[in-house]
């Protein structure tokens, strides 16, 4: 066996797999083809989307870490994104101090705490009207609306955010590399692919965003902040008394030296 073999082998590995994947891509294409080209019926619910960041977090390849890392930037607190938590990417918004939103999903790995955080609950159901779901919640006593749609719970979420006008998506946890697609090795990743070319542009991963945002000072501010200090430390020497009397003494005293 020579050195190049095992490379050889890989290689034929990926192309193996792509080419499945490439095939599962194509029968959805044909089965589910209004993914694409249809306007997907989105639930009505009392979330104002449009013209705002959305961000999607699903439990997912370092989910946590990307979260943390856009809390260290100050994006979510300067942006103010709406919080929509995909099953259990929903206890991971709580586990840094945020409430989500919405909460989209067959609702099986989520907690009971964050189904009653007060988050508009989206229960996924399956093309014909099947909702897994449903029976928790109905057991919970909480209020739910429910999202027909094929693909996975983190379609339904970028589905959602898209058609109620978010300005831009920001994923967590959601496959973005040709690694995480064909890692995952499911039927429904070519409906998540098919999802992701109709929401285009607007869907950024949040590993990019973290490393992008930073918020800026500008020297102009800094400048404008001194200012102000100096005319405060000179507003409050006039009004003081006591600097006023060391004031008048100092002068006293000089006109007493120049009189000499």
């Amino acid at each position: 066996m020579t050195l190049h073999e095992p490379d050889e082998e890989a290689r034929q590995a990926i192309s193996s797999t792509l080419a499945d994947f490439a095939s599962n891509t194509l029968e959805w294409v044909q089965r589910e083809s209004e993914l694409v080209t249809d306007t997907p019926a989105v639930p009505e619910i009392d979330v104002d989307f449009d013209g705002r960041h959305a961000l999607v977090v699903a439990q997912g390849v370092d989910h946590r870490e990307d979260l943390a890392a856009l809390k260290r930037s100050g994006y979510l607190r300067e942006l103010k994104p709406v919080l929509v938590g995909v099953d259990a990417g929903a206890d991971a918004l709580i586990e840094i101090g945020l409430r989500p939103d919405v909460i989209i999903g067959a609702f099986a790995s989520v907690s009971d705490a964050a189904l009653r955080s007060g988050a508009v609950l989206v229960v996924h159901a399956f093309p014909g009207g099947h909702a897994p779901g449903a029976a928790r919640l109905d057991a919970l006593g909480v209020r739910y609306t429910t999202f027909e749609s094929v693909g996975t719970s983190e379609d339904l979420a970028l589905l959602l955010a898209h058609q109620r006008g978010a300005e831009l998506i920001v994923a967590v946890g959601i496959p973005s590399s040709m690694e995480e697609f064909l890692d995952k090795g499911q039927a429904g990743m070519a409906s998540t692919f098919l999802v992701r070319l109709r929401v285009g542009a607007i869907l950024v991963d949040a590993k990019g965003v973290s490393r992008l945002y930073r918020p800026v000072v500008r020297t102009f501010d800094i400048g404008a902040l001194v200012v102000a200090m100096v005319l405060a430390l000179g507003s409050v020497m006039l009004m003081s008394k006591p600097i006023q009397l060391w004031f008048r003494s100092l002068w006293l005293l000089v006109r007493s030296a120049v009189g000499r």
